[in-house]
């Protein structure tokens, strides 16, 4: 009879379940329904923040009844005299997107995720509208505690509203509802991104862009467009520029296929040619945006075993199928990487390129090896690798890649690869289900990858897909058979994702971490090491709440940061 009941009280409209409007603090941990009323408080979260840190924050708006549109506003943040601007807090709307499950594509669900930074937004009768703030503190910010408002405004029909002014009690005047928000600053300070140790390798894709915008391939409208999605990127801590330097790579797996940005044209006289145009500008405009640390060249491997070159002699496109450690592999690949490794040489760009391979036999990698050795053996090499790399072979790759679920190498080769310089980092793709950046997955998870890097003594955090956009991504985040929701992109056109502020986060606490280690004493140094401990695993603690985790986890930071 209970049960009966509950089911009768959960499906009863909004209108008999709230009489008004509400507007409250949720939390970041929670993708709300859009239709079902939240549990809110007026009271903030104490959030806290290192000065340069970026620190997140959602609340919620839930009414029975049509608002129209409405805006959000943020009054300044104040400790005494200090000030942290409103212009220091970015806001945005929570947009919901069809999304499937893990185990099955035939079932499709309205989640929340993509972050919409318009100003205004229109509130229709019986729905909940999520609001995400993201507060990047100052460097120079004072410590302390500050104190504002978040209010929300209700917009005249036909016209607009002035905008509300700040009360004597530091909230906002004329406002629809408010609450209060308060944030502690630390005495320490977090660099800028770019500073940031935390090697993240999310791997871009232009071709999406010049197709999603409709512009033309390379140009000026294109590099526009591109502009805010790369530079939100590179705000994140990304290290990586990802080159393909053959068509389809990964045998076109994306909406948008992968395009060589280098021609390879063989001349009458049987000699090669190649032209660096739209790589050259790429890299350039990568550079542009603050992504300067690493270019990966994919693939000498690729899935298909297809390298496309244009023949003079006949006038058209050929194909040549090879692999690794076959003679015409060797005669088609070697001229192309000496001229290669000349341009890079002649750019400046030679010391911070590697050839990238992923998820390729080991034998395929090494004998690509032989051949790259041939043509300059100061040619480094970056892999992904689903088994184990604790071989001579994965010695030899200098930035390398394991999944998340295959292997956690030992200190010995984890202090080998040090020792040499060379990076290792994990990732995730298709699978596991669990951790994962998947539009179903509790956002905790996504935070939950940068403490797993700290935790196994690994570099950072490789993926796949940061803007292989579908057919209409602000709407739909499913993609075939093969890719569960939001496989394929972490960020939508014009704006974030929860899933990617999250990431972020994760980061921030694996540098806060790294900074902080050097300073602790022997009890608070073993402090933390138990705490890594619940996430140093390549098995997802399935009986353990990530949410409860990772607050145990930041807690201990805040701590050892006083």
């Amino acid at each position: 009879m209970k049960l009966k009941l509950f089911i009768l009280f959960t499906c009863l409209p909004f209108h008999l379940l709230m009489a008004q409007p509400t507007f409250g603090w949720g939390s970041i941990d929670v993708r709300y329904s859009q239709t079902e009323v939240p549990e809110t408080t007026k009271k903030s979260p104490l959030l806290r923040a290192w000065r340069g840190e970026r620190v997140a924050a959602q609340a919620v708006l839930a009414t029975p009844k049509e608002l129209g549109e409405v805006s959000i506003t943020v009054s300044d943040l104040k400790c005494s005299k200090y000030i942290i601007p409103a212009s220091a807090v970015k806001k945005y709307f929570v947009r919901y997107v069809v999304a499937d499950s893990y185990k099955s594509r035939k079932d499709s669900v309205l989640l929340a995720d993509r972050l919409d930074p318009v100003g205004t937004t229109k509130v229709e009768a019986n729905t909940v509208q999520p609001i995400w703030l993201d507060i990047h503190v100052p460097a120079d910010a004072k410590p302390g505690i500050y104190r504002g408002t978040v209010a929300l405004l209700q917009l005249p029909r036909g016209g607009e509203t002035a905008a509300p002014k700040a009360s004597p009690r530091g909230g906002l005047e004329g406002a629809a509802a408010a609450i209060p928000i308060v944030l502690e600053v630390a005495d320490r300070v977090l660099p800028e991104p770019s500073q940031w140790a935390f090697h993240l390798d999310l791997w871009q894709n232009p071709y999406a862009v010049a197709r999603y915008y409709d512009v033309p391939l390379w140009s000026q409208q294109h590099f526009d467009k591109m502009r805010p999605t790369m530079e939100l990127l590179a705000a994140a801590g990304q290290k990586i520029i990802t080159c393909s330097v053959i068509s389809r790579p990964w045998n076109g797996q994306t909406f948008d296929p992968f395009e060589s940005m280098i021609a390879k044209m063989k001349q009458l006289d049987g000699t090669w040619k190649y032209d660096y145009t739209v790589f050259d500008r790429w890299v350039e405009f990568m550079m542009s945006c603050g992504i300067t640390e690493q270019i990966d060249c994919y693939t000498l491997v690729p899935w298909h075993y297809r390298f496309d070159y244009y023949d003079c002699a006949t006038n058209s496109v050929k194909l040549l199928a090879c692999k690794p450690g076959e003679q015409k592999y060797h005669d088609f690949i070697l001229p192309f990487l000496k001229d290669f490794s000349r341009h890079l040489r002649q750019k400046g760009w030679f010391e911070r390129t590697y050839i990238a391979m992923d998820e390729r036999p080991a034998a395929q990698m090494e004998a690509a090896w032989r051949t790259i050795q041939d043509a300059d053996s100061e040619f480094k090499i970056e892999g992904a690798a689903n088994y184990s790399v604790e071989s001579e072979a994965a010695d030899r790759v200098d930035d390398i890649s394991v999944g998340f679920q295959y292997n956690l190498l030992k200190k010995e080769a984890l202090a080998r690869r040090t020792a040499k310089g060379q990076k290792i980092t994990f990732y995730t793709c298709c699978d596991p289900e669990r951790p994962n950046t998947f539009t179903f997955s509790p956002p905790a998870e996504s935070a939950y990858l940068g403490w797993h890097a700290l935790a196994c003594g690994y570099d950072g955090y490789l993926r796949w897909a940061y803007n292989s956009w579908n057919s209409d991504p602000n709407k739909d985040t499913r993609f075939g058979s093969a890719w569960a929701s939001g496989d394929c992109f972490l960020v939508y056109p014009g704006g974030s994702s929860i899933r990617f502020e999250r990431l972020v986060e994760g980061i921030q606490a694996y540098e806060k971490a790294r900074l902080l280690r050097p300073t602790l004493n022997l009890l608070q140094a073993k402090q933390l090491d138990e705490m890594l401990r619940y996430f140093g695993s390549n098995e997802y603690p399935a009986d353990t709440d990530p949410v409860d985790l990772l607050h145990k986890a930041n807690d201990l930071l805040w701590k050892l940061s006083k």
